[in-house]
């Protein structure tokens, strides 16, 4: 009598944390207290993913600014419109929210492009406090020529459409997790917890202080 074979676990989908153990590899702390990733590595400028992401935004702002300089926009200006070409007219401070930027740097962004003619800010009727901002007719009908530039951006990643989707997935968990940390309190290496243990300086490292 054959044997049944156990069944084949489900696949994990994309976007979705990768599961524990084995399966996904040891932590970094499981990797520095194992031997397997020398501690002193964490500094090399080679295993900062900070560094890495740092990199890739400058170089994705390089090609932005070749072609978004015919639409007659920055990157940040291009993001914007991007938000209100999706959801339309907006409250200002909802639009900060979308784009997480505060007023500070907000507020010029949109001055330049009223003046350009792209949008329209008006007060609320309803609350003086809250101020929207609208597309023009001019603003609208720019989306059609700013088409071309995703597919642009995406063919000179030379990345195929799963492992775009792959990567935006884990992008998004790292923004989830780093929103998540928790900045209010003091170094315990402060607090006089020392050590290479388990919840000693090399796994706290490792686990929550480096970006490696």
């Amino acid at each position: 009598m054959t044997a049944t074979p156990p069944p084949t676990p489900a696949p994990t989908p994309s976007g979705s944390p990768a599961p524990s153990g084995s399966a996904a590899g040891p932590t970094l702390s499981e990797a520095v207290l194992s031997g397997e990733l020398p501690a002193g590595d964490m500094l090399r400028l080679d295993r900062q993913i900070c560094f890495s992401l740092h990199a890739a935004s400058r170089a994705f702002n390089g090609v932005y600014r070749v072609l978004l300089k015919d639409l007659g926009l920055t990157y940040p200006q291009y993001l914007v419109m991007l938000v209100l070409w999706e959801r339309g007219e907006l409250p200002v401070k909802r639009l900060g929210e979308e784009l997480r930027l505060d007023s500070g740097t907000l507020s010029p962004l949109l001055k330049r492009l009223e003046a350009a003619g792209l949008v329209t800010r008006q007060r609320s009727t309803r609350d003086e406090r809250s101020v929207g901002i609208r597309l023009t007719p001019e603003g609208a009908a720019l989306r059609e020529r700013a088409l071309r530039v995703p597919r642009r951006i995406a063919g000179a990643t030379g990345f195929g459409l799963e492992e775009l989707r792959d990567l935006r997935g884990t992008l998004d968990r790292l923004i989830d997790a780093l929103d998540r940390v928790d900045l209010t309190g003091r170094d315990e290496d402060e607090a006089g917890e020392s050590g290479t243990g388990e919840n000693g300086t090399a796994a706290r490292t490792a686990e929550g202080q480096g970006c490696g």
